[in-house]
């Protein structure tokens, strides 16, 4: 039985879902769950300011995604209550994800990662980024995919590919 479960959420409704199969599998196991939302490092002004202007537009992107984790992680609270899990809420700025994943699950002592499945493979999980898969490599933890429903329009595509 897993204690202690670490899932990264983005805030989609695809996110949303898999945040509410991992409950269920945190409330049938009776553990915790540490929810990891990531925000990417801002990367310079597109008018290539410097100085003082980068320090406020730096200050405005923190602020900003602080403010959008707190909403993502009060919606992940109301349910975590309801359902009676003990939910811990992380948030960190980094543009590599996977390697955040692994990262903070080994640092709060995680002993399973939950992470969401679009399914992309080929010319679009390269393109649009897929970081399940590289989660999934061998590490230390284990990784349980929340596959995208299947009624989904990706998952139809997907299921029309050869």
């Amino acid at each position: 039985m897993f204690r202690k479960i670490s899932e990264q959420t983005a805030g989609s409704k695809f996110s949303q879902k898999a945040v509410r199969e991992e409950m269920s599998m945190a409330n049938v196991m009776h553990a915790r769950i540490t929810t990891l939302h990531i925000y990417p490092k801002l990367s310079g002004s597109p008018y290539g300011t410097f100085g003082p202007a980068e320090d406020v537009l730096e200050e405005a992107h923190g602020n900003q995604a602080r403010a959008q984790g707190a909403q993502l992680f009060a919606a992940i609270r109301k349910l975590t209550d309801a359902a009676g899990v003990a939910l811990e809420p992380v948030l960190v700025e980094s543009n590599e994800v996977w390697k955040q994943v692994i990262a903070t699950a080994k640092k709060k002592k995680c002993d399973l990662i939950c992470m969401a499945s679009h399914g992309r493979r080929g010319p679009s999980g390269v393109l649009l980024g897929s970081e399940t898969p590289k989660v999934r490599t061998p590490h230390a933890l284990p990784v349980a995919v929340i596959p995208r429903p299947r009624g989904s329009p990706a998952a139809r595509r997907q299921s029309r590919r050869p």
